[in-house]
């Protein structure tokens, strides 16, 4: 039958970003830089991106020597860029040159340690959405399982001046 398979016509399909569309959302480079991929963006609702986590990651040298853990603030941190990349795409500013700053974290929670060697599923959420502040829900998923779960909010910036 014809037009089997095709969304319905109000089901947007959700996008997916390589490192380059990631590089172009956020101004984060190596060794900030914690997104690695986008698997799915669903603009004003919800992103998935996923952080490979590998040994050769500078923290683990000193993080902990002979048990290599994530710190969980980085944890964090790869959540809030998720979170960045999802409002410059629901909000149209990629190559404004805006952009989005820590406000608040709240309720953060470490669930399960996280090790080199893993892909680390960062699952966020629109809380509220407003021109310039924006509240989110966010996961950090190992294998299905939480490791880091938080609410936080951020809001739409120039960059300072130089």
């Amino acid at each position: 039958m014809a037009g089997e398979g095709a969304p319905a016509p109000d089901r947007v399909m959700p996008d997916t970003l390589d490192i380059g569309r990631v590089m172009a959302a956020l101004p984060h480079r190596y060794p900030m830089l914690l997104v690695d991929r986008v698997e799915e963006l669903v603009r004003d609702e919800r992103i998935v991106a996923v952080k490979a986590v590998t040994i050769n990651e500078q923290f683990f040298q000193g993080h902990f020597p002979g048990r290599p853990i994530m710190p969980g603030v980085l944890q964090v941190e790869a959540l809030a860029q998720a979170a960045g990349v999802l409002a410059v795409e629901s909000l149209g500013l990629a190559g404004s040159g805006k952009l989005v700053y820590f406000m608040s974290i709240d309720g953060v929670k470490f669930r399960k340690p996280v090790e080199p060697g893993v892909l680390l599923r960062l699952e966020v959420r629109f809380l509220h959405k407003r021109s310039r502040v924006c509240k989110f829900a966010g996961r950090a998923m190992l294998d299905g399982e939480v490791a880091t779960e938080c609410e936080f909010t951020a809001m739409i910036a120039d960059p300072p001046a130089s």
